[in-house]
Order: structure tokens, then sequence, then C-alpha cells
């Protein structure tokens, strides 16, 4: 048996208890720790010996690290993104925002100008900055940790003429209206558990908004109707027991109202709309 796939099973049995994907996360860990993609060593492993930097690594996942921080980055959509402490970690159910705002603006022309409220090490507003690439956008976060991931990754994915990146706390100040509006609040009851490693690893000021987790919501409502143009779309990352609270919030000022869900068909943004 080659080293690198004895190290795989040993490694996944360490991550068993810790990790509902041992198996994966070791893969993942692997193919940083030799410099490849996945596929490849999943398809071709290679012979020689495993990286010393391997057993660190498990180490840490171990003791509930996220892979992510180990790495040091994350796919999301079409781009990989840069991530480390202090800023959070971009999840798979946060897609639905980009597929949505895609979908509102098919057949005619994309959004020229793109907000990111709460936009972490970039994460919504570089992939929407991708995919339209005549737009331009306004990325705001009161993290300067995160802001300093978020501009590394502009400047990496060569975004960073089109990113404006501020320090702020939601939209204050902001006198102009967005084609697209992206966010992803925090929404998490401060009393609620999150699986292993996350409260204790991530930002807490990115996940937990409150006894029921609606306070990012109760400060973004007002400001919604203001800061969307004619025709935009203002997507909002929601948990999945949240959409009718939610959208009793957002809703106030006639803004209209669809929900998208993700992709186990749990509700994971609403979709509002001003004429």
């Amino acid at each position: 048996m080659k080293p690198a796939i004895r190290a795989l099973a040993d490694a996944a049995r360490q991550l068993a208890a810790v990790s509902d994907t041992a198996r994966l996360d070791a893969e993942v860990l692997m193919a940083d720790a030799l410099g490849i993609e996945r596929d490849r060593l999943l398809l071709a492993p290679p012979d020689g010996a495993v990286p010393p930097r391997f057993a660190a690594m498990i180490a840490r996942r171990a003791a509930g690290e996220p892979v992510a921080y180990i790495t040091g980055r994350r796919a999301f959509w079409n781009i990989e993104l840069g991530v480390g402490p202090g800023a959070l970690i971009p999840r798979p159910d946060s897609e639905v925002l980009i597929a949505s705002a895609i979908e509102h603006f098919q057949g005619r022309e994309g959004p020229r100008r793109i907000l990111d409220l709460g936009t972490g090490p970039g994460t919504l507003l570089l992939a929407a900055l991708d995919v339209w690439p005549l737009a331009t956008g306004v990325g705001i976060d009161s993290s300067a940790e995160a802001l300093d991931f978020a501009r590394a990754n502009a400047d990496r994915l060569g975004l960073a003429p089109r990113a404006e990146l501020r320090l702020g706390d939601w939209a204050g100040g902001l006198a102009e209206r967005f084609d697209l509006i992206l966010c992803n609040p925090p929404y998490i009851a401060d009393a609620a558990e999150l699986g292993p490693g996350v409260a204790e690893h991530e930002p807490a000021e990115a996940l937990f908004a409150g006894a029921e987790g609606l306070d990012a919501y109760r400060v973004l409502a007002p400001q919604l109707s203001g800061l969307l143009a004619p025709g935009g779309l203002a997507a909002v990352e929601i948990g999945s027991d949240q959409a009718d609270r939610v959208a009793a919030l957002l809703t106030r000022d006639g803004l209209g109202c669809a929900l998208a869900r993700d992709l186990a068909a749990r509700p994971r943004a609403l979709l509002l709309t001003a004429e």
C-alpha cells in the first residue's frame, strides 16, 4: 500500500470523533500537504513519503480547527478565496445568492453596481464581480481582519480595480442605489449550538445575532429599500427556520419578496425586489 493511502486511512480514523466528513477532511489536507489537487491524489496517489507537515495538519483538525483555516483557502462559486482566523469561512449554502442573482438578470444587462454587506473575505462581492466583468462594487465589513483577507483576495483574483472595500457598520453613510445587493449577515441565535470548531474558531460577530438571531435583520430592514435600484435584486441569506420572521422585517417598506432554497431544499435566502 502506498504511504499516502495508508496515512489517509489512519488520519480518517483519527478525525472520525470530531468530523462528519473525516475522510474528506483527510484527503483535502493530504492534497494540500503534497501541493496537488484532491482529484489527482485520488486518481494517482504519489509513491513518495508523506510530507511531515501532514501529521501536524491532522492534529490541528483533530483539535477542532476548520480545514479552511489549516489550508488557508476555500473554494466558492468559481473562485478560490484565502481565509483564516478573523474571517468567516465561505459555505456552499451561500452560493444560492449568486445563483439567484444570475437567474434574476438572465436575458438582460447584468448589474453594474454591486453592494456586499458583511463581505468577510470578499466572498459574495468577488464571486459576483467574477460573473459580471463590467460591474464594479462595494464590500463593507466591520472587521479589519476580514477586510485584510478581502483585499488580498481581490488583488490575487485581479478584481481589486473594481472592488472598493470599506470598514463600516452595514450601509451606514452610503447614499447610492445598487443593482445588486448581497448580504450574508450573522443569523444564529446566541444560545444555539454549532458544529465542532465553528464557535471556537470563527468570528462570533459573523455568526451570532442576538437571542433570536434577528438583530442584524432589524438593522438592515430600514436601509434596504433606499439602497436598491429599480429592477434590482437584494439577496439576503437566512437561517432555514427564519423565512417568515425575516420577510416580515425586510418587506415593511414595500419590497417584493421571494424565497430561494439551497441544494438541500432548505429555505436559504430572501430575494427582495423594488419596482
